[in-house]
């Protein structure tokens, strides 16, 4: 099966999103109600999944989001990006006088598509390093790597065992009710 195509975003509809996640950012932890944008173009319109990274010189900050489009593609990224800042659990909530030196990376994701592999080899064989994110599901334990995790897990081997272990289960785990899913991402980031 063929990847589902990742949404197009023009540079500048990249930037919209962008100025709404750090507005909503700004608007949360000040307290005030967000804007609503106006005339925003259809593709920011659309329901896909996404998670917002919030980084602090080389260090992560917070990253927050959802595989599935419940929102307008707009309305996710703010939620997301207010999450990444106040809820992620890894972090204290980012304060306002931090805001000016975070940056900001958006992935929209493609659909789920569903990855059957019937071992461990045949799965490694046909994940796509760089290309690829993956959700793991297994009797309770979830876990997913957005295709960015190729950039510091790039055998795929490893970068199985990593999802694997994240999940809390042991890096060779292998078992008959074991689902895999794949996605592609559009990533882009304040320049």
């Amino acid at each position: 099966m063929a990847p589902s195509p990742c949404i197009e975003l023009s540079e500048g509809q990249q930037d919209q999103l962008l100025g709404i996640a750090r507005q909503a950012i700004h608007c949360h932890l000040s307290g005030l109600a967000p804007p609503e944008p106006d005339g925003l173009p259809e593709p920011l319109m659309a329901r896909l999944g996404t998670f917002v990274t919030l980084t602090s010189g080389a260090a992560l900050r917070g990253c927050i989001g959802s595989l599935h489009g419940t929102l307008p593609l707009h309305l996710a990224v703010a939620d997301a990006a207010c999450s990444a800042a106040c809820r992620d659990p890894r972090f204290p909530t980012l304060r306002a006088q931090e805001l000016a030196g975070i940056r900001i990376e958006i992935a929209v994701l493609s659909p789920l598509q569903p990855l059957p592999a019937a071992s461990r080899e045949r799965l490694l064989a046909s994940l796509r390093p760089g290309i690829d994110g993956l959700l793991l599901e297994d009797r309770g334990h979830r876990s997913t790597f957005l295709p960015k995790v190729w950039e510091q897990l790039p055998d795929p081997g490893e970068f199985f065992a990593q999802l694997l272990a994240k999940a809390g289960l042991p890096p060779g785990h292998w078992s008959g009710t074991l689902r895999l899913q794949r996605y592609q991402a559009l990533s882009f980031r304040d320049r």
